[in-house]
């Protein structure tokens, strides 16, 4: 089984959710996502399989959400997704992919009915 884990070190449920995926003896690929961002298009997929839609998967209440002006409410799809991949810390963390689906990992909990 492939997993992989779009992964913040800092942050602590994404610690606890690496941890719940180790503790399952399941060997995910990490991705520092703040590094090594997703593309359009891997975003794109993710959204696509978690079924929700772009805000849905981005963090609001940081500062860089009004700063970059992703709280316009006329931005589309594409623009949305956009602004996750030029400032990655507005990407919801931790996300597991696993068997053809995804989870957000709050509560650390949910990613294991990917599993």
């Amino acid at each position: 089984m492939s997993v992989k884990i779009y992964h913040n070190p800092r942050c602590s449920k994404s610690r606890q959710t690496l941890q719940l995926l180790e503790d399952n003896c399941v060997q995910a690929e990490v991705i520092q996502y703040l590094k090594t961002p997703p593309t359009a298009d891997e975003l794109d997929a993710i959204l696509t399989l978690l079924d929700i839609q772009p805000r849905e998967l981005m963090r609001t209440k940081e500062a860089e959400y009004k700063a970059t002006g992703m709280d316009n409410p006329d931005l589309d799809r594409d623009a949305l997704i956009a602004g996750m991949v030029n400032t990655p810390k507005l990407i919801e963390r931790p996300i597991v992919l696993a068997n053809g689906k995804a989870a957000i990992g709050r509560p650390p909990e949910s990613v294991l009915k990917i599993l």
